[in-house]
């Protein structure tokens, strides 16, 4: 079954005039802030065109590539007749360890007096991470803070047009945030915001008027095997698609299926990612939000210990650091060890009971079914 790879193939020489922006588009251009336009940008309001043809000509192992499959999809991107005319501008990508924020985001010019402010998900840095872990203690983040900036920004600099919004994983929470909590002169421009497999909020957000308000133009999308879509607070309807990878991977929008203009559509999310959603629920209920905010403050000190800011250094010299973080955990008081320890464990047993009674409760539906 076709990818976004095919759509493009397939439907890249149609401009937007000839057919108009469908959802498709929309997790397309959520996917362009990932690419690394710091290596290739000189000028503003470039062409992804132009751009695909300096980025084609740079050596990926030189560029912060978040997937491999970035490689081959930005040239063909710009080799079509569909998106190569649209331009970037207002490239942003901000790190900050002592903020603990990591924020990057892109608006793209289209043909049809429209823009996409496209907010990039999270990166592989630590401190992406660590933000992400903040979202469920804390009711908002400095992302979400940033994006509501950046969006007023772009619509100061763009009176004149219509806005869409979107984003994947983490991209997709902050878009949603951004259009709830936008000045209401931004908001009543905004057309639509595509929210692609991005976490939910704190329970203090969602009961706030505006983030009800602005759910009639939200559409969320999750894979059935879902985890991040799923996590914290929604209250939109979600759209469930298929992907045709398991599990975890299934966050890999490069894998969710696509049929003409639309994503393929599913009946409904699979057991696996009922039982995670539950088991993570039921964990935030036995885990106060105190604890668990000192428990992801220490963990991500451990990795701060070993002096890399990404996975991927942390993983090149793995033996070394391994041992860097053993040493930074064994240095940690009683107190904080166990906490850390009753805390994950108390999340593995949830798990592992829900997965039981699950599996249990499969097995009885099947004798049922044969007698």
């Amino acid at each position: 079954m076709a990818n976004i790879f095919d759509y493009v193939k397939m439907r890249g020489d149609l401009s937007l005039k000839a057919d108009k922006f469908n959802e498709v588009d929309g997790l397309i251009l959520s996917r362009v802030s990932y690419f690394p336009f710091e290596e290739v940008i000189k000028e503003d309001r470039e062409t992804i065109s132009k751009l695909s043809k300096k980025f084609a000509n740079k050596n990926p192992k030189d560029m912060m590539i978040l997937w491999d499959d970035d490689i081959e999809f930005f040239p063909l991107l710009g080799k079509s007749k569909r998106f190569g005319r649209m331009k970037i501008t207002k490239y942003v990508n901000k790190i900050s360890i002592e903020d603990e924020i990591q924020f990057s985001a892109v608006t793209i010019i289209l043909p049809d007096k429209t823009i996409y402010v496209s907010f990039r998900g999270t990166d592989n840095t630590i401190v992406a991470w660590k933000e992400n872990f903040n979202m469920c203690v804390k009711e908002n983040v400095p992302s979400q803070i940033d994006a509501v900036k950046y969006l007023e920004e772009v619509a100061e600099e763009y009176p004149d047009r219509k806005i869409r919004i979107g984003g994947h994983s983490k991209g997709g929470n902050i878009a949603v945030y951004a259009a709830a909590f936008a000045r209401d002169s931004v908001k009543n421009r905004i057309i639509k915001v595509y929210n692609n497999d991005g976490p939910g909020f704190n329970s203090n957000i969602i009961e706030t008027e505006e983030y009800k308000d602005v759910l009639k133009k939200v559409d969320t999308f999750i894979p059935q095997d879902s985890i991040f879509g799923r996590l914290l607070n929604h209250q939109e309807k979600y759209i469930v698609i298929k992907s045709n990878r398991k599990g975890f991977m299934q966050h890999d929008l490069y894998s969710w299926q696509i049929r003409g203009k639309k994503m393929v559509r599913a009946k409904d999310i699979d057991d696996g990612s009922k039982v995670i959603n539950k088991s993570i629920k039921q964990w935030f209920r036995k885990i106060d939000v105190k604890q668990r905010e000192e428990v992801t403050d220490i963990m991500f000190e451990i990795l701060y210990s070993a002096n890399v800011d990404t996975f991927e250094e942390l993983a090149q010299a793995w033996f070394t650091n391994a041992k860097i973080l053993f040493k930074s955990y064994k240095s940690l008081d009683a107190e904080s060890k166990k906490m850390i320890l009753e805390t994950l464990s108390t999340l593995v047993k949830i798990v592992k009971d829900n997965f039981f009674h699950e599996r249990k409760k499969s097995k009885n539906l099947k004798v049922q079914k044969t007698v």
